[in-house]
């Protein structure tokens, strides 16, 4: 067993040559330890922690081994396989759903594929990535994040290569459809959908066309653009009309001119001479400022509420059916429409906000941003809820839907990156000295002090206890009980079997009395 798992180490960390001997030495120090303390039985028996420690996981089926406490452990569940060298490297695979997840250094490089799609990641700057689309064609990027961007692929009109700032085009990058440059900012020339804009020294000068469109713009000095009314076709095959616009924009931002949503049910006329004056109006909501952002006042008729803004965002209050807002910031804040809450006393000493929906139901209090945090998620559909307790840098406490709660000491980047699967993986067993679990369906809880060196599972059948590196154990069970110490077994374990068979062994002579 332990040549199988020095070898799965080495094969996975890929030691080779010296650092293989200085590896295997260190490792066979630990085995021969293990052997010396350990009596000659079943691998899956031994309970050697913090050495060596393999049992049953508690809040779902399946095992984890760990071997010399935090720095190395697999892990098998739904399915998933995980090993891991914390902080060094972590590999998660799922056959069933053909999903890897590989770190190495997190966050320095990230590997992850799902079927045909994969992506390498050095510290979101170099990246590798490849697959295929809806059609079946393959594709292939590499991406030196800003300088050079490539792809390749088995559909021609798909290719691209940039280096910027020299030359390039980019297809389905940077939020546009398509972009090209040349000695960028000298020139550029990107595409959203219908919309192509050339841009001369960006972003000082730009001309735009489209489906209905031209416009200009010599920033900040001056700008003007217009959009006739159009017709589209949706995927219902249903006529909707698209609506038009007609802006101009003096030394901006100083004077904006804007009328939007022309051949619609609500246009919009809006206009500002800042920081005098600006209004917005329109058949659903109005709004009026003077001296922005000091005096303003929204009236807002689709949600129906009125709101002053004294200055904003410091000093809000709202009123109405769609809106009740009061807040003084930042010492008060109290907000409330139809599905979201929001307070403060004291930001951000303490906060509070809650979404609720016809399914969801969803409330997160904080204190000093991550200091405190306690998220309470409920399904209204099926009346479960899943709770989540976080106290910088003591501990995190989590319950699922299921009603599985685990507890961790200590958490010191968990509070602040919650649901980080990397971080859990990589980072957590480093720090988690005390690990406590609890599955109410089977009763079954599990406690874990200083990476198992000492460790106590417990369910309706049986109890197990080891302490120091598993010289002293305890086990108790239908088979009766069971104690060694420096694995020298110590009274007479009376097994059920036993009893059973002494019990039928009475009983003919108890009939012929």
């Amino acid at each position: 067993m332990l040549e199988a798992v020095l070898g799965a180490i080495c094969r996975a960390c890929n030691v080779t040559g010296r650092r293989l001997a200085a590896f295997s030495g260190l490792f066979c120090s630990w085995a021969v330890l293990l052997f010396l303390l350990v009596p000659q039985r079943a691998a899956a028996e031994v309970d050697a922690g913090f050495f060596y420690d393999r049992f049953a996981l508690i809040l779902s089926p399946g095992h984890r081994t760990e071997i010399a406490g935090p720095l190395f452990y697999t892990e098998e569940r739904d399915g998933q396989t995980t090993w891991a060298v914390p902080p060094l490297t972590a590999r998660v695979e799922d056959p069933l759903t053909d999903f890897v997840e590989h770190d190495f250094l997190y966050p320095v490089l990230t590997y992850d594929r799902f079927g045909s799609e994969y992506r390498w990641q050095l510290f979101q700057l170099l990246s590798v990535a490849g697959g295929q689309n809806q059609q079946e064609q393959s594709s292939r990027r590499f991406t030196l994040f800003p300088i050079y961007f490539q792809q390749r692929s088995e559909d021609p009109d798909r290719n691209y290569t940039a280096l910027v700032p020299i030359y390039g085009r980019l297809k389905d990058r940077l939020m546009r459809d398509e972009t090209y440059f040349v000695l960028f900012p000298l020139y550029s020339k990107t595409r959203k959908r219908d919309v192509v804009t050339d841009n001369y020294l960006y972003p000082f000068f730009h001309v735009r066309r489209g489906d209905a469109l031209w416009g200009w713009q010599f920033w900040p000095f001056i700008g003007r653009e217009h959009k006739d009314v159009t017709y589209a076709t949706n995927g219902f095959g249903d006529v909707q009309i698209v609506g038009g616009h007609d802006a101009l924009t003096v030394m901006w931002p100083f004077f904006i001119r804007h009328h939007g949503g022309i051949g619609t049910e609500n246009p919009v006329r809006q206009w500002a001479v800042l920081p005098l004056y600006s209004s917005v109006r329109s058949p659903m909501r109005d709004s009026s400022t003077v001296l922005w952002p000091f005096f303003s006042k929204i009236e807002d008729r689709q949600r129906k509420y009125v709101e002053w803004q004294t200055p904003w965002p410091l000093i809000v209050f709202a009123r109405g059916e769609g809106k009740h807002t009061s807040r003084v910031w930042p010492f008060f804040s109290r907000a409330e429409s139809t599905n979201l809450q929001s307070r403060f006393y004291l930001w951000p000493v303490y906060k509070y906000n809650r979404v609720h929906t016809e399914s969801l139901d969803r409330e997160r209090t904080r204190i000093l941003f991550f200091l405190y945090s306690d998220t309470i998620q409920k399904n209204l559909e099926t009346g479960s809820a899943r709770r989540r307790v976080d106290f910088w840098p003591l501990f995190t406490h989590q319950r699922d839907y299921n009603g599985n709660t685990r507890l961790q000491v200590l958490s010191v980047l968990e509070p602040l990156l919650p649901n980080n699967k990397s971080i859990e993986r990589n980072y957590s067993p480093l720090w988690s000295f005390w690990r406590s679990e609890f599955n109410p369906q089977r009763h079954a809880r599990s406690q874990s002090l200083l990476w198992n060196l000492y460790r106590r599972e417990q369910s309706p059948e049986s109890k197990k206890v080891s302490l120091l590196f598993g010289l002293f154990q305890y086990q108790s069970g239908p088979d009766g009980h069971r104690l060694r110490v420096f694995h020298i077994p110590f009274g007479k374990a009376r097994r059920a079997a036993e009893a059973n068979a002494a019990s039928a062994e009475t009983l003919p002579e108890a009939g012929q009395r």
